[in-house]
């Protein structure tokens, strides 16, 4: 795995899913809902930290990779559970970036 492809898909699912945060607000209903939300927003979180480490070298972004991969296919179900454009597009983006983090923390 290219480890760039990785830091590139983190990146982008770290931005997909913060704008995301916002349309379900505006959405509201069960886009607003507070657990969604929060997977949201823990999602961007743990791909921002993933891209960080690997982007210095660090010796243990496996772990952090291996976390991240876990975390994006949780918020890929809850968005694909909810009908918009938005969600789709950050379910298809968590499930890319959970590919690219489970290889990466495979490689180690």
């Amino acid at each position: 795995m290219d480890i760039t492809a990785c830091i590139e898909a983190c990146s982008a699912c770290h931005r997909v899913c913060l704008a995301a945060v916002g349309e379900c607000l505006k959405l509201g209903g069960e886009h607003a809902d507070a657990a969604h939300l929060r997977l949201l927003v823990d999602c961007a979180e743990i791909c921002e930290t993933s891209a960080n480490f690997m982007l210095r070298r660090s010796d243990h972004h496996a772990v952090t990779c291996a976390a991240c991969a876990e975390i994006c296919e949780r918020c890929a179900e809850s968005c694909a559970a909810l009908d918009s454009e938005a969600m789709r597009r950050c379910a298809e983006t968590c499930l890319t970036c959970a590919a690219s983090c489970r290889e990466m923390a495979v490689a180690g």
